[in-house]
């Protein structure tokens, strides 16, 4: 009777194991299919991954290229801002042509160097500073690159007429120097300093037919001998044989020819000749200058310029 009842209670717990069993074998299958949509799935996120990196590295790429073109445009504006301090070194230390003091230019001139050590400082802070101020950078070198631009087209005379009251203008110079008053002083300080004197002693051993060949500067050439129209035969460089000629109107220096003195105090320092050999001298130095703000102004804005747009790239990406 124990056996009997032993044996029954054993069936229950045997078909237990096999019902746990069945039920195992049952979910076996459903955890191979979730481990495959797992794999699956974990491929396809690392597939994403992979596109991401690609996509990051191609945008890590742009910002590469704009900051190669920044650095080109950043060394170009640099080396172009060099010649500014050159010409301020220029500005200071060159010799004043004589009696230029007279019309106050030599104060015009270190102003402009001044201004042109402020353009150079703002020029290169800019270089410096653009990635954390490009815009309002911009605009303040703008500023004074316009007014240098402005300044170079004065001195150079293209404003004609409206350059009459631009101090070292060739409108300028000519109202100042063909003035009678100025002139005066103008005069006696050019025979003071011994305009002459040099081409006197140059041309101590020239021949009279070698003279005409010598070189000469526009205040040498106005001041120091006669007008070519006079037609007066050289015998040295303070003594000019007079011809009897008709005075003809034709001749702009007619009038000079009378001026004349074979006197070393006198020679033809009150000729028109000489008021525009001074003028000439004066308007060649001006107008290099001129010509010399007018390029680099227009150069150092293009570069700039391209500076921003550098800047602008290498910000955002493109």
């Amino acid at each position: 009777m124990t056996e009997n009842a032993n044996s029954k209670e054993l069936v229950p717990v045997e078909k237990a194991e096999d019902n746990s069993k069945a039920t195992e074998n049952a979910n076996l299958p459903v955890t191979v299919e979730e481990g495959a949509a797992k794999a699956a799935k974990d491929q396809v996120v690392a597939i994403e991954e992979n596109n991401n990196k690609i996509n990051n590295m191609s945008a890590a790429e742009k910002p590469g290229q704009g900051k190669h073109l920044a650095g080109l445009s950043t060394v170009l504006t640099f080396i172009l801002s060099l010649p500014i301090l050159a010409s301020v070194v220029w500005l200071f230390y060159m010799r004043n042509y004589e009696c230029e003091s007279l019309l106050r230019l030599p104060k015009l001139q270190f102003g402009i160097g001044i201004g042109l050590i402020a353009i150079f400082v703002i020029s290169n802070g800019f270089v410096f500073l653009r990635a954390r101020f490009p815009m309002p950078g911009l605009l303040v070198v703008m500023v004074p690159l316009l007014v240098m631009l402005t300044m170079g087209l004065a001195l150079v005379g293209a404003y004609k007429m409206e350059s009459r009251s631009i101090v070292g203008s060739p409108m300028w110079l000519k109202s100042k120097i063909y003035d009678d008053d100025i002139w005066n002083d103008i005069e006696t300080c050019l025979y003071d300093n011994g305009a002459c004197r040099d081409l006197v002693f140059r041309s101590l051993t020239v021949k009279s037919y070698s003279f005409p060949s010598t070189k000469l500067s526009y205040l040498e050439h106005g001041c120091c001998r006669p007008p070519t129209t006079c037609g007066m035969v050289y015998v040295n460089a303070t003594y000019w044989e007079k011809r009897r000629r008709t005075v003809d109107g034709s001749y702009p220096y007619d009038a000079d020819c009378d001026l004349w003195e074979n006197d070393p105090n006198v020679m033809c320092y009150n000729c028109n000749s000489c008021k525009r050999g001074f003028y000439l001298t004066l308007k060649s130095k001006w107008w290099k200058l001129g010509i010399f703000l007018f390029f680099m102004a227009l150069l150092l804005i293009v570069s700039h310029l391209l500076l921003f747009f550098a800047t602008m790239l290498e910000r955002f990406h493109f």
